[in-house]
């Protein structure tokens, strides 16, 4: 299919400010529909759910629709979808519903590799109950997890293993389907933080033998939510801490308190218009060739700029995965993160300096995303190739004679992670 990427940025406001949209962790920049959507919402009649008012009609159809729409996004069952107030908190309360359940000698798996989202909620859950934690180690020299790596730390006390399907630092996708085989052969359940793979990749929680899958809607242009998928069997077997008058049902008695009825018409809106760029008798299928579609013109966009930070003199790029998504972390010599992260803002580049991950990366390093739709930007926008982030005159950044980027491709400077 052909992507258009003039007529996607137009539809995003934020863009006519002219920055490029580099930082990932931030999320996305908003299309109109999305947030006249929201809008809209907001001021519509609404109540706590039901079917007797009108207000209490448009809320429960918000929900039920958000639902099918995740599902669609995921490949899952809306029966299992549940919505909080974002990943994190999501993982926190999941983590200690299924500590209940452990005992100690039980043991979970973690990874390096993982965002602290999906690590410190099961650490901590662990330690509350005696709980031991194994540590499956990515490699940094290739930035890869292996699933033999996951294999050496499990156990038959195994009780969950969590893993991420693509790292927001490195852009490494580990095989995911490889590790949740593993882990169901010894017992395991399987907890996958998809929150930077949705934004890249069409997902199948089925298809990675995820039990769990969590992800953010705010990571592919829509609010600042969290979302968890699950099959309702499962959901079925754990009880959470609630409040008493609170529903008992699945998937409701995982959502605590009244839901953000605007947020989750926001976020079917999103889905909705990352459909809208595929093609297809389905929602689902519309989707699956439109992030296709995304998932090529990105790696297109980070094709572009690895060539040109590789004619930076100075410059280390570490993520290196066989298979990953356009997300960048590079070094430069002499350069710290703050001084790269302030030289790129001064020069309209948004890209962040840090890390949220047990590993720490080597002094002066910055991650980035070019052009999708975690990055801050459409998917589809070509935020690497059209911004004015050329080097300054004179400025001391390394720079190989001879290299002349269009568009403004010479913006990298110090450890940038562009997501």
């Amino acid at each position: 299919m052909i992507y258009d990427v003039a007529a996607v940025r137009a539809q995003f406001p934020a863009l006519q400010a002219g920055y490029a949209h580099f930082d990932g962790p931030g999320g996305t920049q908003v299309p109109a529909p999305v947030a006249d959507v929201v809008a809209r919402t907001l001021v519509s009649p609404l109540a706590n759910r039901g079917r007797v008012t009108a207000a209490e009609r448009t809320a429960d159809d918000i929900v039920v629709a958000a639902r099918r729409a995740v599902a669609d996004l995921l490949h899952a069952d809306p029966a299992g979808v549940v919505f909080g107030r974002s990943m994190t908190q999501i993982t926190f309360d999941v983590a200690r519903t299924l500590a209940a359940t452990w005992e100690p000698g039980d043991e979970v798996v973690v990874t390096s590799l993982d965002h602290d989202a999906n690590v410190r909620p099961w650490v901590l859950a662990a330690e509350a109950v005696g709980v031991r934690v194994r540590w499956a180690e990515f490699d940094p020299a290739t930035a890869e997890l292996s699933a033999e790596a996951v294999a050496e730390v499990l156990s038959p006390r195994t009780r969950l293993v969590a893993v991420t399907a693509a790292s927001n630092l490195l852009g490494t996708r580990p095989p995911v389907r490889a590790i949740t085989d593993l882990a169901h052969e010894a017992g395991a359940l399987t907890y996958v933080d998809a929150v930077h793979a949705a934004a890249h990749v069409p997902i199948d929680a089925a298809a990675l033998g995820a039990d769990f899958l969590a992800c953010s809607p705010y990571k592919f242009l829509g609010p600042h939510c969290g979302v968890l998928a699950a099959a309702p069997a499962l959901l079925e077997t754990l009880h959470p801490q609630k409040l008493l008058p609170s529903p008992d049902v699945v998937p409701e008695r995982f959502e605590l308190g009244t839901l953000p009825y605007e947020l989750l018409a926001g976020t079917t809106a999103a889905i909705d218009f990352l459909a809208g760029l595929g093609s297809g008798d389905t929602r689902r299928i519309r989707l699956v060739t439109a992030l296709g579609a995304i998932e090529t013109h990105e790696d297109r966009l980070r094709e572009r700029i690895e060539d040109g930070l590789s004619q930076l003199d100075g410059v280390t790029v570490l993520s290196r995965a066989a298979h990953r998504t356009p997300t960048l972390l590079v070094t430069f010599a002499g350069r710290g993160p703050a001084e790269a992260y302030a030289f790129l803002a001064e020069r309209g580049v948004h890209a962040p300096a840090g890390a949220s991950t047990r590993w720490s990366p080597p002094a002066a390093s910055v991650s980035a995303t070019p052009g999708r739709c975690a990055s801050a930007s459409p998917p589809t926008s070509t935020t690497a190739t059209s911004t004015g982030c050329s080097r300054a005159s004179g400025s001391s950044w390394p720079r190989r004679s001879g290299w002349a980027p269009g568009n403004g491709t010479d913006c990298a400077g110090s450890p940038i992670a562009t997501s």
